[in-house]
């Protein structure tokens, strides 16, 4: 008879840590001390996960044991939950301001690729075993996403758009801020575009490309190299026809849009969620709660804006900068409003303009501006899976779902910030060293 194979947490990495990882183990029984199985719902008590294939096999009530020849793991001194999801991140890259436009033009592709990698094993690390990557030129994260995908290197679930889109001297107009001479260059991946057909043509492009949701800019960017300040930046039917061209193709839209009237031109268009969300008024609120439009609020971003002035206060340019320090000073007033209308959040940080894998500091952000633990638990996972259309899949702890599973060593409903530090991390059935 084949022994049972036990593993305590604190051996669960070394004995994991080998090119192999990746690879589940053929059955899995993990024995939980607390089961957040779904967040938002009562926790379950001493319970049993059967993991089988990369998915959950089942769930039992207290501490069933082992096949022979099955890997067990004890977390009975754990808070088991879902694996987290990130709404919004940009894994090539966390350097910021002028260190992040020379990135631009000294990174190749290839180097750009590595970097991904990297953030994204931080990320997962973190406990976020699904991100949903919102901006990248070259292709490197489309290429990582496979890659994952396809069992060659480790890392999170990749929801992935592409290159991001926008009007011409728009947040996305990559040629923003070099000497005229250069500008064409930078402006040739087609990402941009001037009127209705032409952003078509933007979003089929990206499609084309392999990408898995849309992203556009309806509004001015912090971080764009133009003082052209925040509000909106395209017409009406150039973002109706990027949202309708990308619901035509069965791809959802996440919008970046900081004033409340290019807020409100992308909930009127029928964009699935809006990034950011920094400007209010009370019509763009009322049909904000109407609407079926997830906020995302990055808030994260507070924290890569302090720490990079703090290290040097010429990190960014000045149009830039005045820009940075409105944004610091309002970061969460929107929250605040927006939650007791009961619009729906999904949780996401903006990491690289943050730091890639301090991402569950956007918990303790959410709780301070207006959410209870709970809900922001919830947007990390029922509502971030619902958002990007894997409710399927993760979400949840739930028998035929992904095995995304991780543990903290406390309650995260009665102090989130423990969410800071996850203590055990499974990705599609295989436990992260």
């Amino acid at each position: 008879m084949k022994p049972i194979h036990y593993l305590p947490l604190a051996l669960v990495g070394a004995a994991l840590a080998s090119p192999l990882a990746a690879q589940a183990p053929a059955r899995t029984v993990i024995h939980a001390g607390q089961l957040l199985a779904e967040p938002g719902k009562p926790v379950r008590g001493a319970s049993t996960i059967i993991v089988e294939g990369g998915k959950i096999l089942s769930i039992a009530d207290g501490y069933q044991p082992a096949d022979p020849g099955a890997t067990l793991i004890d977390l009975k001194d754990k808070y088991v939950l879902p694996g987290l999801i990130d709404s919004h991140v940009h894994l090539t890259s966390d350097a910021g301001g002028i260190a992040g436009q020379l990135e631009e033009v000294t990174l190749s592709p290839a180097a750009q690729a590595f970097n991904a990698e990297a953030n994204g094993m931080k990320t997962l690390r973190a406990g976020f075993t699904t991100v949903r990557n919102l901006g990248d030129g070259d292709g490197a994260t489309l290429a990582l996403r496979d890659a994952i995908a396809a069992g060659k290197v480790r890392g999170p679930r990749i929801v992935d758009a592409g290159n991001s889109i926008s009007g011409s001297a728009g947040h996305m107009d990559g040629s923003l801020g070099y000497r005229d001479e250069l500008r064409p260059f930078f402006a040739g991946a087609g990402n941009t575009c001037n009127g209705a057909d032409d952003c078509r043509r933007a979003v089929r492009l990206q499609i084309g490309r392999g990408a898995d949701v849309i992203k556009f800019a309806s509004t001015g960017g912090v971080n764009s190299r133009i003082g052209a300040g925040l509000g909106k930046q395209m017409f009406d039917d150039e973002a109706q026809a990027i949202v309708d061209t990308a619901h035509l193709f069965g791809k959802k839209v996440a919008v970046h849009a900081h004033g409340a009237d290019g807020i409100r031109l992308a909930i009127d268009a029928g964009a699935d969620s809006i990034e950011h969300g920094t400007i209010l008024d009370e019509a763009t609120i009322a049909a904000w709660a109407k609407s079926k439009t997830y906020y995302v609020p990055t808030l994260s971003t507070v924290n890569g804006y302090k720490e990079r002035l703090a290290a040097n206060p010429d990190a960014y340019e000045p149009d830039v900068l005045a820009k940075i320090q409105w944004r610091i000073s309002i970061t969460g007033k929107s929250l605040e409003q927006l939650v007791p209308r009961g619009v729906r959040i999904a949780f996401g940080t903006d990491a690289g303009v943050s730091k890639h894998g301090r991402n569950g500091d956007e918990f303790g952000l959410m709780v301070q501006h207006g959410m209870k633990p709970v809900e922001a638990l919830k947007a990390a996972t029922v509502n971030a899976a619902d958002l990007l259309g894997l409710s399927d899949q993760i979400g949840t702890i739930a028998p035929g779902k992904s095995a995304d599973i991780i543990a903290v060593a406390s309650d995260p409903v009665a102090d989130v910030r423990v969410l800071k530090k996850v203590d055990f991390v499974m990705a599609r059935g295989a436990v992260v060293d």
